[in-house]
């Protein structure tokens, strides 16, 4: 595998990995073309083909934005390969490198790598990554709020249709302006400006609002008064799963957070069975926020990486 044959994600890019996710359905939320464009300048993703098999990776990702759990420098990340035996390339590659970690790889490649007798000959070790695991739930509790459980959210989306004269639209071209209008607008209550991961939060969601037409992705927005008020954007992850990228509501405004989620759900998901609400960064109030809406489960990830000798 000659890494130097890699070149860097573009949105011509999309047909080839369209090609390879709808043969090899993704389990994990990172695994759509959106999600993988919006972040490619902040991962600073490269790929190539490779014996069938799809290879996305980062040369410079863990020394910016993270701490490698290998004891070596220059160490590379690596997102699991896509194909028929992701398992087998994972090992080539620590087969034939010593300064890599392959991260968010799901349970169904764990659990087939270790019955891989070479996996211990080359002293390959397994980190649960629990900040990224995804929070997966059932579309309609989300849609119908039912019992004890949803009380809380479904009073407030009652309380957000009885207080605001309000309007949901599907996005589309002309409503695009007023989603970056909202996002501006949350960015000055987040203060952005102080925090350098929602800066680079808002860059990636300002480029996957610049390429709508190509990316193709759904999403809803709530308007109150000609004013923007909540968006959100998602896709189809897998014939039985749709996945939440980005969500926003201007918390000034009760109950548009919940309302937000539950009409995406309800008039943007095409009938599937799961929605996935992505990670909790290891973020507390994402965390009990996720938590809240009462997962059916999670989507564990781990990460691969070779223990010194």
């Amino acid at each position: 595998m000659d890494l130097e044959q890699a070149k860097p994600l573009e949105i011509t890019d999309k047909e080839l990995f369209k090609g390879y996710f709808e043969q090899y359905p993704p389990e994990i939320s990172e695994y759509s073309f959106t999600n993988l464009y919006m972040w490619r300048n902040y991962y600073q993703y490269q790929f190539l083909e490779h014996n069938d098999h799809l290879i996305l990776f980062s040369r410079n990702f863990l020394s910016k934005h993270g701490t490698p759990l290998s004891e070596k420098d220059g160490v590379l990340f690596f997102m699991p390969p896509i194909g028929e035996n992701p398992e087998e390339i994972i090992l080539e590659l620590f087969r034939n490198r010593k300064n890599l970690e392959v991260h968010r790889v799901p349970e169904s490649i764990v659990t087939a790598l270790e019955k891989l007798k070479e996996f211990s000959e080359l002293n390959l070790q397994i980190k649960e990554d629990r900040d990224n695991w995804d929070y997966v739930y059932n579309r309609e509790e989300l849609i119908e709020l039912p019992g004890n459980k949803f009380r809380n959210q479904r009073r407030n989306v009652q309380k957000f249709e009885e207080k605001y004269d309000y309007e949901f639209h599907l996005i589309e071209d002309k409503w695009l302006e007023k989603c970056k209008e909202l996002q501006l607008i949350w960015c000055k209550i987040r203060e952005c400006q102080e925090d350098e991961d929602l800066e680079r939060e808002q860059e990636a969601i300002f480029d996957a609002f610049d390429h709508y037409e190509q990316l193709a992705y759904n999403g809803g927005l709530i308007m109150i008064d000609e004013n923007p008020v909540a968006y959100t954007l998602g896709e189809k992850l897998n014939p039985e799963m749709v996945v939440i990228h980005i969500e926003k509501a201007n918390i000034n405004f009760q109950g548009a957070y919940q309302a937000i989620n539950n009409y995406f759900c309800k008039y943007c998901c095409e009938k599937v069975q799961f929605v996935n609400r992505e990670q909790d960064l290891g973020d507390l109030g994402l965390k009990k926020a996720k938590e809240s809406y009462n997962p059916v489960k999670m989507i564990k990830k781990s990460i691969i990486f070779q223990k010194s000798p």
